[in-house]
């Protein structure tokens, strides 16, 4: 027989569409959760890519994919005013 897991205590891959807002509804969204969470991210990102044996440029290049996106997403407004202008 299979044990039951907890709600609270499922991955969020694990959780199924129905269970998904009281699953939100569950986390901690106090500024210590909210830093527990990105700590828990950094962790596993760069224990997955950064500290193995025989690393590659995968986890370096996402990095760098990232910043591009983040800075492309911040200096948009001026990028959509540049391609609209006419230039005659």
């Amino acid at each position: 027989m299979a044990s039951v897991v907890p709600l609270k205590e499922k991955k969020l891959m694990e959780v199924k569409i129905g269970e998904l807002p009281s699953w939100i509804l569950m986390r901690d969204f106090t500024p210590k959760g909210i830093a527990g969470a990105f700590q828990r991210g950094y962790y596993r990102y760069y224990n997955k890519y950064i500290n193995v044996k025989k690393g590659g440029v995968a986890g370096i290049s996402m990095v760098l994919a990232a910043y591009v996106l983040f800075n492309y997403c911040r200096s948009y407004k001026e990028l959509k005013h540049e391609r609209l202008r006419k230039y005659h």
